[in-house]
């Protein structure tokens, strides 16, 4: 059975067909043009190259009404080798579970703000088509982004006037970050020091450096230099969605890559009391992760069950891995770290990003400047 609205069928020969509209005749009724592949994923490869090459046809498009989601095919198609695997997957995954089923019935000229407001709140209230729950502000901005930039793509290779008007956000509310408190921070320390394997290594060495769950998994022997006291980090992991799982019943798979952007490839100098950790946790062999002590990787979901597992055992709760990059930025700022130097060590874009998001001031360090006013007589 084709997947409705697609027109891509499966041959008694194996083959998959897939048919396109590519022309009329004076009568209006549609001329159809076919493509065919040895997989699903080529036929719809080819399908949409031929319903963009018939889009960009004023004189055809002006004869036939085209929806909105060949316009997000045509994107998505275009954009794939234009971004990272994982960020195309996720704009994949937006156009097919939220735009498409929503509003990619419509035409573009149809897609006025009212439409798009509509379309944002049924996403907050309600969330995915069939499915219960809203989603929340942060997401659907991510998808009204998705949108605006499809549009832009319609207006600039097609020549369409899109609708003029401006895109309005959901107003997103800035949720407080958990934040081990230093008496918290201390009672982990000692639980992960505790025999100590490679795993509670790598847990104490992110509490120490700040760095991101992936960026740990991905972590080697050979990116900690400990003459040098520094670990480079060049490498994230991350489980991603297979695109083709037609043939296996594995749907994700484990992939290591560079970091997202430059500013996440960076250098982070380590304290004494850091290299001290290094050296008792030493591995001989270069290649062998960080995590496990062998050339067998732990992915970041099986990280996460351990640090659950461990800060159970504390009494410590609602701790995920984030926290302890939130923690270590807090504890930087405690300690009156210039914001820069920590803004690098992070791996962020800019400062604002590491005020806006990772600095947390403890009540304590809020006493404490309250009290400097002391000085002044207030």
């Amino acid at each position: 059975m084709p997947r409705r609205g697609e027109n891509i069928y499966k041959r008694k020969d194996n083959r998959w067909e897939g048919r396109y509209i590519k022309g009329h005749l004076p009568s209006g009724k549609a001329q159809f043009g076919y493509v065919y592949a040895k997989t699903y994923q080529e036929v719809k490869r080819k399908l949409i190259e031929q319903q963009a090459l018939y889009c960009q046809q004023p004189e055809l498009v002006q004869k036939q009404h085209v929806s909105f989601s060949v316009y997000c095919d045509q994107w998505i198609l275009l954009n794939r080798d234009r971004v990272k695997e994982s960020t195309w997957i996720k704009y994949r995954n937006i156009v097919n579970n939220h735009i498409k089923p929503h509003i990619g019935q419509y035409t573009v000229q149809k897609l006025d703000a009212v439409v798009l407001e509509s379309f944002s709140h049924t996403l907050l209230v309600s969330g995915a088509r069939n499915k219960e729950g809203g989603l929340s502000a942060k997401t659907v901005k991510d998808i009204l982004v998705v949108v605006h930039s499809i549009l832009k793509y319609v207006q600039r290779n097609t020549g369409k006037q899109c609708p003029s008007f401006q895109m309005i956000y959901p107003k997103q509310y800035k949720k407080q970050m958990r934040v081990l408190s230093k008496e918290e921070q201390e009672r982990l320390i000692a639980y992960l020091l505790q025999e100590m394997d490679a795993c509670k290594f790598g847990v104490l060495l992110t509490l120490l450096t700040g760095m991101r769950i992936g960026e740990v998994c991905a972590l080697r022997w050979q990116d900690i230099s400990i003459d040098e006291k520094t670990i480079h980090v060049c490498n994230t992991m991350q489980r991603l969605q297979k695109i083709e799982t037609r043939w296996t019943s594995q749907k994700t798979r484990v992939l290591i890559t560079e970091p997202k952007t430059e500013s996440s490839n960076r250098m982070i100098p380590l304290t004494d009391y850091a290299v001290a950790l290094c050296k008792q946790c030493y591995c001989e062999n270069q290649s062998a992760f960080v995590l496990t002590g062998t050339e067998q990787f732990m992915e970041p979901r099986t990280l996460q069950y351990r640090l659950h597992k461990y800060t159970a055992d504390c009494g410590l709760s609602e701790v995920h891995f984030h926290v302890l990059r939130h923690t270590f930025a807090t504890r930087c700022v405690e300690v009156g770290f210039e914001v820069k130097s920590l803004s690098e060590i992070l791996g962020h874009s800019s400062v604002q990003v590491t005020l806006d998001r990772y600095v947390h001031s403890s009540l304590d360090l809020k006493r404490k400047n309250m009290n400097k006013l002391a000085a002044i007589g207030f």
